[in-house]
């Protein structure tokens, strides 16, 4: 579902057909069409997981926006909002469109996992992790009527190397634009954190199969890791062996720093998910 509230609303950004949610996924098909999973039980009823060989994730050879494999969209030369979502098991992109535009940047973003930024920020190409979100207006404008522009996979190859097209079809009156304050977000201080908590992700061997561990002990659903207080600030450190990525439910958070170094231009905004890259540790501060 598409969350908005009257603060959004209110913004001249692209609406109604020119805002395009894209569900980005990999998936692997047999030769009838079903679709091929190493789920330890097929039914997926039963037993939950998959086979030990694909512990760090399931990759297929297709790509699919919103269910259909590489699809192509006409759009008008104008601009659009894209609401972009990797829906992926495990597979991460980084996204660039082909031709990069003539002019300006291939993508303005203007949200991230949990809404608005505070400004527009502008990439050439963005990383996306399973879960995380980017909300982004692309000006085809900038295209002539007749290019068709690919949303291309710079992590992939062969047949993961495309997502889908654009073919920009018409001329069309474009009244939008993209405001350069976008909207007031909170911005949390270090000095503001009463704890800091470190939280670590390790593969490993618990009850004769191989998976995840945190702090070293296998995930036990009704142990509580952490209680904070209603309206505290905390930071939480995450590290881990393996890329992965994190997501947290029901708070936001504001990324702090990346391997000791401020945050990548990715990561700006209010995010639940934040992907760790191996040996890697990632701060986040929320409330």
């Amino acid at each position: 579902h598409v969350v908005r509230d009257a603060e959004e609303d209110a913004l001249p950004l692209p609406h109604g057909d020119r805002e395009l949610p894209l569900m980005i996924t990999d998936r692997a098909f047999a030769e009838d069409g079903s679709m091929r999973y190493p789920s330890l039980d097929p039914s997926l009823r039963t037993v939950p997981g998959v086979e030990d060989a694909y512990a760090a994730g399931v990759l297929g050879d297709v790509l699919l926006v919103n269910g259909a494999p590489w699809p192509v969209a006409e759009v008008s030369a104008a601009r659009y909002r894209l609401r972009l979502l990797n829906g992926s098991n495990a597979r991460r992109y980084d996204l660039a469109l082909d031709p990069p535009p003539p002019s300006g940047p291939a993508f303005t973003q203007i949200g991230s996992d949990q809404g608005l930024l505070d400004a527009p920020r502008g990439h050439e190409h963005l990383p996306i992790a399973p879960a995380e979100r980017y909300d982004l207006v692309v000006d085809f404008g900038a295209y002539p009527v007749g290019t068709e522009v690919t949303l291309v996979n710079r992590l992939g190859t062969g047949t993961t190397a495309q997502v889908m097209r654009f073919r920009v079809a018409r001329r069309a009156k474009d009244d939008s634009h993209i405001p350069a304050k976008l909207s007031e977000v909170e911005r949390l201080d270090r000095a503001q954190a009463t704890v800091t908590r470190e939280f670590a992700f390790r593969s490993g061997q618990f009850n004769g199969r191989h998976g995840w561990t945190i702090g070293g002990e296998a995930f036990t659903p009704t142990k509580i890791a952490a209680q904070p207080k209603l309206g505290d600030v905390e930071i939480w450190r995450f590290v881990a062996d393996l890329h992965h990525p994190i997501h947290l439910h029901l708070v936001h958070f504001q990324v702090l720093s990346r391997g000791g170094k401020d945050p990548a231009p990715h990561d700006a905004g209010r995010k639940d998910t934040v992907d760790l890259q191996p040996g890697e540790a990632v701060e986040v501060i929320a409330r």
